[in-house]
């Protein structure tokens, strides 16, 4: 019997990322702010029992190692299944944007592949799997808006606020994280951390506290757009359009600007589209709660899952 699961793989934005030193293992201490958006990928995974494992990929262009793909074999690993996977993945997020696309599908094949295959798996080793994936899939396991450490993997949930709204541009550049790293850590120093630090807490404390206008300082963006001078202009324009907040997310090279004017921002992205430059995109998104982004995959795995309050999702298929 084929089990089958439509999903949406939803964005995220970072609401604040500072960039502290170089660590002994190779890898960047972060501070962050992780936020999930409206804005999705659309996900069909389907499951048919065999005697070997297969999975087939569709509906994308090759993408070199793809991360879906890599979570649906660590899947069938890991609970030691076997069977026919099939994945469909339609992409609305931009690639290299700094918007966890590709993360984020991983997250969608750990949270469903176990579901439609009867596995089971406790949230210690979807972790576990989600962090050998990318230090930002661990995220996307539980969405909402959470507060990022290490190298982005080490998560604290953070209270849930009414929906924001953003106009988000992604122009058409390609942000390579690799340099926007390497051109980073030659201007990182020790001189300056511990007012970092206390610059990233009370702007996180800000946005727990009611705070409605928290700071957004995201340390690649002088670096990404002293390589792609381009999004300075895309910057300004969104804070002359009535954006309250400005910034990049990620390591670029997508930008969105915060109203609290629905009326405004709905404006300001119709003048964009008929202005827009070629490949340049342009999308109005919300904040997705972690109450509604939980509640989105209880819905789409309704008939396969058990319970009501568990998460991660559990199978009822499982023996």
């Amino acid at each position: 019997m084929t089990r089958e699961a439509r999903l949406r793989a939803y964005a995220k934005l970072n609401l604040g990322l500072r960039v502290l030193y170089k660590r002994p293992d190779g890898y960047h201490e972060l501070r962050t702010v992780f936020q999930t958006i409206s804005l999705a990928d659309d996900l069909t995974i389907s499951f048919t029992p065999a005697k070997s494992t297969t999975i087939e990929m569709h509906g994308t262009p090759d993408i070199p190692d793809n991360l879906a793909e890599r979570a649906a074999r660590l899947v069938m690993e890991a609970a030691e299944k076997h069977g026919a996977v099939r994945l469909t993945l339609g992409k609305n997020i931009p690639s290299g944007a700094g918007l966890g696309g590709g993360s984020s599908d991983a997250a969608a094949v750990l949270l469903a592949l176990p579901v439609l295959s009867g596995a089971r798996l406790p949230v210690r080793e979807l972790t576990n799997l989600a962090s050998k994936l990318g230090s930002d899939v661990p995220f996307f396991l539980y969405g909402g808006t959470a507060l990022g450490l290490g190298r982005g993997e080490e998560l604290y949930p953070l209270p849930d606020r009414p929906a924001e709204q953003a106009l988000l541009v992604a122009p058409p550049v390609h942000s390579s994280t690799a340099d926007a790293y390497r051109d980073l850590s030659a201007t990182l120093t020790n001189v300056g951390l511990q007012n970092k630090l206390d610059s990233f807490q009370n702007e996180a404390w800000g946005r727990t506290s009611g705070n409605d206008k928290p700071s957004l300082i995201n340390d690649f963006e002088a670096v990404v757009v002293a390589r792609y001078p381009e999004l300075a202009a895309v910057r300004e324009r969104l804070r002359q359009a009535g954006a309250t907040r400005v910034a990049m997310t990620g390591s670029g090279s997508a930008i969105f600007g915060i109203f609290n004017n629905p009326g405004k921002l709905e404006t300001a992205r119709l003048a964009w589209q008929k202005k827009a430059e070629p490949g340049e995109r342009v999308f109005s998104v919300s904040f997705v709660s972690r109450t509604r982004y939980q509640g989105a995959w209880r819905r789409a795995l309704n008939q396969d899952r058990k319970g009501n309050d568990l998460w991660p999702p559990q199978s009822r298929h499982a023996r």
